[in-house]
């Protein structure tokens, strides 16, 4: 019987996870501990995940998937599995269904501890985590004194543990979470917890489902419990052309790893005077800058945790409210995910601004995969190269004569189709969601980098009724 634990940060899965696993005979799986674990045992994975973390990259999405299949290969067959922490989202749920169909395993059971937000913000002040193995305690409901996870005697708390914080948090996880919770319902496998009382009661109220489980008698949610939770989910629309009080070009670039949009997008900006932000490069500059975000996020990377959805978020709108965005901006990175955009609205509709077009650089995938062997990156910069189609000549920013250049160890055919597969699952909502507000324009990216550049000009022309540029 393997089962998932869903909830909110502070919902108390990981302290139940603890207690359910032995009770079941449940190899007990958090996303956080695989994380940190294939750092610590320098496995490829972890060694890729690594770099990126030194270089002030996110790790890729498709990077963690990797962790957790290569998790999940390794593990006795006949042993069930307990999740806590993954999946996050309905595309990641897609995947571990895909694996387990694969491996013959089935998913049993979804447990979604319900605790409202008002719970999860008083539950706050009293949180620690340990500090070796990163398992969350609470002073009331699970007081530390050792760790039963790893036996360490020392804990802390983390500085984003406040009123605040936790509701950007919230905000991320309802977004996040009200496909998944619908998905998981229409499967019959969704289980809903009431989890504000004591840990015993609530570890019992667990216990008693899970039995009924064994007994195929699961106590599935009701669409109208579902509607409850998706209900929780803020929701803003998008401004309309005529209610924007603040005129600008705001663009989104989306592509596949290896479509051209970085470079498409330092051209965009180069010549209509406006401003490129990758979230690459908005991520790095943050932690090298150490601002009070990318303090935070070096704090996640230092204890070998991936950084929240909310702490990028945060910086991409501190990124966007500058000044020297007031003429428009070019969004490269960002979004990546159909909560990512839903936020991105709201940050736009709160500056009283809109987005006025999406461009998606299409490119087949067998194409993607032969460009992407000739890539190069500045390791100074992080600007991108290419042998063939953009090869380096000078340094945009005047720094160096090339010799920082490098090709990324994860640019080799079947990461690159790993990646693919993970910017398909995660894109093809965000393409139908700007594709319905009438925003997506489709380019196709094949072809010499001048001639798909003069394509984004027409369609930027056409968005915008510019002058010929």
């Amino acid at each position: 019987m393997s089962i998932v634990v869903i909830g909110p940060s502070g919902a108390g899965k990981g302290t139940q996870a603890v207690k359910l696993a032995p009770r079941f005979n449940l190899k007990h799986m958090s996303t956080g501990d695989l994380f940190r674990q294939a750092l610590k045992d320098q496995t490829a994975l972890g060694i890729l995940a690594k770099k990126y973390m030194d270089q002030g990259e996110l790790v890729p999405d498709e990077v963690v998937d990797a962790i957790v299949e290569e998790c999940l290969l390794k593990s006795d067959p006949e042993i069930s599995i307990l999740f806590d922490g993954f999946p996050r989202n309905k595309y990641q749920a897609k995947f571990m269904d895909e694996i387990f169909k694969a491996m013959g395993r089935s998913l049993e059971a979804v447990i979604y501890l319900k605790v409202s937000d008002e719970e999860i913000v008083s539950r706050l002040p009293g949180r620690v985590i340990c500090r070796r193995c990163q398992t969350p305690y609470h002073e009331i409901h699970n007081p530390f004194t050792e760790c039963q996870q790893c036996g360490s005697t020392q804990a802390y708390q983390r500085d984003d543990d406040n009123p605040k914080t936790a509701r950007a948090r919230l905000r991320v996880f309802h977004r996040e979470t009200a496909p998944l919770i619908e998905y998981y319902q229409k499967s019959g496998k969704l289980i809903i917890i009431a989890g504000e009382g004591s840990v015993d009661d609530v570890n019992k109220a667990i216990v008693q489902a899970l039995e009924a489980v064994r007994r195929k008698e699961t106590p599935a949610a009701t669409p109208e419990e579902v509607k409850a939770l998706q209900s929780l989910k803020a929701v803003k629309q998008a401004l309309a052309p005529d209610q924007a009080a603040h005129r600008s070009l705001d663009i989104i670039l989306l592509g596949a790893p290896g479509s051209g949009k970085g470079t498409q997008a330092v051209q965009l900006g180069k010549l209509l005077n406006i401003r490129r932000i990758a979230t690459g490069d908005l991520f790095r500059k943050n932690i090298e800058e150490k601002t009070k975000l990318g303090l935070l996020a070096k704090k996640y990377m230092d204890q070998g945790e991936l950084v929240p959805d909310n702490v990028t978020e945060a910086m991409v709108k501190e990124r966007l409210s500058r000044s020297d965005t007031d003429a428009g901006f070019v969004l490269d990175g960002f979004p990546r995910t159909l909560p990512q955009a839903e936020a991105l609205t709201e940050i736009m509709t709160d500056m009283q601004r809109r987005i006025d077009g999406v461009l998606y650089i299409n490119v087949p995938d067998a194409e993607i995969i032969d460009r992407l062997s000739g890539r190069q990156i500045c390791r100074d910069c992080q600007s991108p190269f290419h042998s063939l189609y953009n090869p380096f000549t000078t340094c945009p920013y005047n720094r160096c004569q090339g010799e920082y250049l490098y090709q990324r160890e994860d640019d080799k055919p079947e990461t690159v189709r790993n990646r693919l597969k993970t910017f398909h699952r995660q894109t093809a909502p965000l393409i139908d969601y700007y594709r319905i507000a009438g925003l997506l324009f489709e380019i196709d990216g094949v072809g010499e980098v001048s001639d798909v550049f003069e394509r984004m000009m027409t369609t930027l022309q056409t968005i915008m009724k510019l002058e010929p540029v």
